[in-house]
């Protein structure tokens, strides 16, 4: 942590370092912080916070960035779900996203409990589920070309696995400061379901047939071979 004492040389604060600063003090105190209380923990007057950030907005919405890079990483490789059977792959996703909330919970708290916050040009809309469903629908949309597979859809769907995340998170959070391990793996199983129900939809409508429990790219191998023989 970059605090400076009384009478030196001011350190070099970054953004990086105030965003730590930031994420500390909503681990602490909850998910309603101060710009007051934030520059004290990082150590900086508040005009030096606001040398790095224009407002309170620029701020948020840098640990909202962060926060959807870490919750996004949970998801691997474009090949995660391709290499194993859907629903152990979105297990291990979901226990891997989960592990990464419990580190910060009021973080995530404070992006999911208030997505407005106030600033000195307006009021903000930090969207984590936007960014991350961009994300998503791009990985999508690769794996989607390489089988080939219809990409028409790929946007709703995508906005309505990470909305269905974000809202079951949510609830998963609400139940206790803490949640217990009961409760965690219930999220866990809970979102493996849903999700994979979304996606087994979405295949569906195009006329794939997916077993959860086979690997996915076998499922598609059979339908490009079965596809091939057909024309």
């Amino acid at each position: 942590m970059a605090r400076i004492s009384a009478g030196s040389t001011p350190l070099q604060v970054t953004r990086d370092d105030i965003v730590d600063a930031a994420v500390r003090v909503i681990d602490r105190d909850g998910p309603r912080p101060s710009m007051d209380d934030i520059a004290r923990e990082a150590g900086i007057t508040k005009p030096r916070l606001y040398r790095q950030f224009a407002d309170k907005g620029d701020l948020f919405t840098e640990i909202a960035d962060r926060m959807t890079r870490r919750a996004f990483s949970a998801t691997g490789s474009d090949m995660t779900l391709m290499l194993a059977p859907p629903r152990a792959a979105l297990r291990r996703v979901f226990t891997d996203y989960a592990n990464g909330i419990l580190e910060h919970p009021n973080v995530f708290r404070f992006l999911g409990q208030s997505p407005a916050q106030q600033s000195g040009s307006g009021v903000l809309q930090l969207d984590l589920g936007r960014e991350a469903a961009g994300k998503l629908t791009k990985m999508a949309r690769s794996v989607a070309e390489a089988v080939p597979l219809e990409t028409s859809g790929l946007e709703y769907l995508s906005r309505a696995l990470v909305g269905a995340v974000v809202a079951i998170t949510d609830l998963w959070l609400s139940d206790s400061d803490r949640p217990t391990p009961e409760q965690t793996a219930e999220f866990i199983d809970q979102a493996t379901e849903l999700v994979w129900g979304l996606i087994d939809g979405f295949l569906r409508r195009q006329g794939i047939a997916a077993d959860p429990d086979t690997p996915i790219f076998a499922t598609f191998a059979a339908v490009n071979q079965a596809r091939s023989a057909d024309s």
